[in-house]
């Protein structure tokens, strides 16, 4: 098992696990979202890049349209 924080919280993943991967286990559409790893913002095009590992600090945060 592996730590990492999402979004302020604690989460244990069973191994280093790819960002895409996670993301899709989570339903999450990576069109909507910024994410940051370990306080840096990742372009679109990096997220297929990363891999999850020991002590890393995702940060995900989603589009939301209105006005």
């Amino acid at each position: 098992m592996i730590a990492i924080t999402v979004n302020g919280k604690n989460c244990e993943l069973p191994q280093n696990t790819r960002l895409p991967k996670y993301l899709a286990s989570l339903d999450i559409n990576v069109k909507n979202i910024a994410v940051a790893i370990n306080g840096t913002v990742l372009r679109r095009e990096e997220l297929d890049e990363v891999t999850l590992s020991e002590g890393d600090r995702l940060e995900i945060v989603r589009a939301v349209g209105g006005g």
